[in-house]
């Protein structure tokens, strides 16, 4: 597993930051870096994602308890005091199923529009039946249909600029998530995380991010985007006195690229 490591190395880990399903951890060095004077953050690439080269195998793949073990043996291999976890949509819900097995190792968490479902449709997932019917689901094909090889990196960068999701981000935020997320090969650039990787993240969602939530001891607050958000929690979940839900006014599902210094005093106030 490849960590981006922003502060101090003497001191110990504050924060561990997981990124979204389809980018890698280099994406969000302009939100972590300014940080590092004060904290010291990690940043892992999840499996399939930027420089971890653990496999990536999608027969019977039905959630996303691969990347919760990674994040779990991450947070075993950690000296010092318990860390905050955070992340970005799939990022943070994997974040939260760690911390929910791990809460020794985990002081709170900070939720960037985190992947959380509602309670019927996280129940409906857990059926066999839901496996057959991923095919359908919108992101599940379009991940599919994306372009993997680039002729040059300039390619890619003029490929994604202004479209998509990535509309609206700044060039530098950008230009680091082609830094990682492409690979030359003898084809030329190839996408990293391969379109049927990015697809089976999306499609297996059998996981229970609603058990987690309630397992974990600790604080977690949840920044909701106000526009397009994945996440379903109310801003006082019943029974879970230590969930906090806060709606980012104008904010997308990328809010964290759109709205870097939101998310950036998220994650200091909950460090110091």
């Amino acid at each position: 597993m490849a960590v981006l490591d922003f502060g101090d190395p003497k001191r110990p880990v504050d924060v561990i930051f997981v990124h979204a399903n389809g980018f890698n951890a280099m994406t969000y060095r302009t939100l972590l870096a300014p940080l590092s004077g004060s904290l010291r953050l990690w940043a892992p690439d999840l499996r399939g994602h930027g420089h971890t080269t653990l496999p990536t195998s999608l027969s019977g793949r039905r959630g996303w308890r691969d990347h919760a073990d990674d994040l779990i043996a991450l947070l075993d291999s950690l000296d010092g005091p318990p860390v905050v976890m955070a992340g970005h949509s799939m990022g943070g819900t994997s974040a939260l199923l760690a911390a929910a097995e791990r809460p020794d190792r985990v002081s709170q968490l900070v939720l960037m529009d985190p992947v959380i479902w509602g309670r019927l449709s996280v129940a409906l997932f857990k059926l066999p039946l839901s496996s057959r019917l991923a095919a359908r689901i919108p992101l599940v094909k379009n991940a599919l249909k994306r372009r993997a090889v680039f002729e040059s990196r300039e390619q890619a960068l003029a490929a994604y600029s202004g479209r998509g999701a990535f509309r609206g981000w700044p060039e530098m935020m950008l230009a680091d998530y082609l830094a990682d997320g492409l690979v030359e090969t003898a084809e030329g650039f190839e996408l990293v995380c391969k379109p049927e990787w990015e697809a089976s993240n999306y499609a297996s969602q059998a996981h229970d991010p609603w058990r987690a939530l309630k397992r974990v001891d600790r604080p977690v607050r949840i920044l909701k985007a106000e526009a397009g958000s994945t996440c379903f929690p109310t801003s006082s979940p019943h029974g879970m006195p230590h969930v906090t839900v806060e709606t980012v006014e104008g904010g997308t599902h990328f809010f964290p690229m759109l709205k870097a210094d939101v998310a950036r005093d998220a994650l200091f106030d909950a460090a110091v």
